[in-house]
């Protein structure tokens, strides 16, 4: 293009640089018109709002969240504390340093108070809340090898004081009653571990971080051996990736964490991105990398469900709230799962042994030992 003069020139500038002005707007109205109709994946999410600033101020007074049972007089927590005795599980919290007052407080107040033992596992050691020191940096590039120490510290001091050993993130919330039913079908001497299962990248599929995931006394003891002798050496930072491709190694199997009915269990999201039809756009993560076909809506989820991921910090009190103290009046559960005929036990003498001190019901036996489900008329 030729310009006669300096005036048109300048004319075809201020044209040019208007337009661009005018379809940048357009354009950034278009994408933020777009973005309103996809849901906040854990970011800026109601829940989370409610959480900063002066919300956070009532939530310094918590410490623990009324957990005891015998505050709850009335109840009878039979089943549930025999399961306590028998089914031991070591509940270990990745966190870090900056996360210990926003994140871990409110989990160590809530539902890590049903493990038979937690630890907080940091890069750096505080006495005062009190967490592990890994001597490990932060970042998600480091959680790999975080994980690894963590399971080896775990190994090295902690691993006669429970039979399974569970990980989980500092915003994840796990039903510890429920997953010690769900494991009191299984024997931790067996190497196998559990979690929700993703599909890509692992042959036999791999548990998700997020949803966190428990491994059996055996395989911790096979994943330390081979972390210690280089069998699996992290090659990402993806630290349930590189679990699952050790684990596919050392010949620990990924197990079939559904319920009896075939719902999922654990669940790497927030309740209601799983309970929601069409919240989650379909080109999200999370349809393609579910080993069995996700569900949508209500029946996504298990009523013995056993974890949830994303969880801020005013949402862990409500859920503990909803757990373990609403209860609707009149209703019989509809689900009534078989109990164990005793909790999982490492061999013969020992199984007898805890038989002769707990007596439940003998279970109807279906694939690999689980229990088929009993369903009660409603009325």
């Amino acid at each position: 293009m030729i310009f006669k003069s300096w005036p048109q020139f300048f004319s075809f500038l201020c044209g040019s640089a208007i337009g661009f002005l005018l379809c940048s707007q357009l354009f950034r109205i278009l994408l933020e018109e777009q973005s309103d109709t996809q849901p906040k994946i854990l970011n800026n999410h109601l829940h989370a709002m409610s959480s900063d600033g002066a919300g956070q101020n009532f939530l310094e007074r918590q410490k623990t969240f009324d957990t005891n049972a015998s505050k709850r007089t009335g109840e009878n927590t039979y089943v549930s504390e025999k399961l306590y005795q028998e089914v031991k599980i070591l509940c270990w919290v990745m966190t870090g340093p900056q996360n210990l007052e926003e994140r871990a407080k409110h989990v160590k107040a809530t539902w890590t108070q049903h493990c038979n033992k937690v630890l907080f596992m940091s890069s750096e050691e505080n006495k005062d809340f009190p967490t592990v020191g890994l001597k490990t940096q932060e970042g998600r590039h480091h959680l790999s090898w975080k994980t690894i120490r963590a399971f080896q510290y775990v190994h090295d001091h902690c691993l006669e004081e429970a039979d399974w050993f569970m990980k989980a993130d500092d915003d994840t919330y796990v039903i510890l009653d429920n997953l010690r039913w769900f494991l009191a079908n299984y024997d931790p001497e067996e190497p196998i571990y559990f979690g929700r299962r993703f599909r890509p990248f692992v042959k036999q599929g791999y548990m998700s971080g997020g949803a966190g995931y428990v491994l059996s006394k055996e395989a911790l003891k096979r994943f330390v051996a081979a972390s210690k002798m280089n069998t699996c050496t992290p090659g990402t930072p993806f630290e349930d990736l590189e679990l699952g491709i050790c684990m596919e190694i050392i010949k620990v199997r990924a197990e079939d964490s559904r319920d009896p009915t075939g719902k999922e269990t654990f669940h790497p999201l927030l309740p209601e991105y799983h309970l929601i039809k069409g919240f989650l756009p379909r080109r999200f993560w999370y349809w393609r990398y579910n080993y069995y076909l996700p569900i949508e809506g209500p029946g996504c989820c298990s009523d013995f469900a056993i974890s949830f991921h994303g969880i801020p910090t005013t949402l862990m009190y409500e859920l503990e709230y909803l757990v373990y103290h609403l209860r609707p009046y009149g209703y019989v559960y509809r689900y009534q799962p078989a109990l164990p005929e005793s909790p999982q036990t490492g061999n013969k003498k020992s199984k007898q042994k805890r038989r002769s001190k707990i007596k439940l019901r003998k279970p109807l036996k279906e694939n690999h030992g689980r229990t088929k489900v009993k369903f009660l008329p409603l009325h």
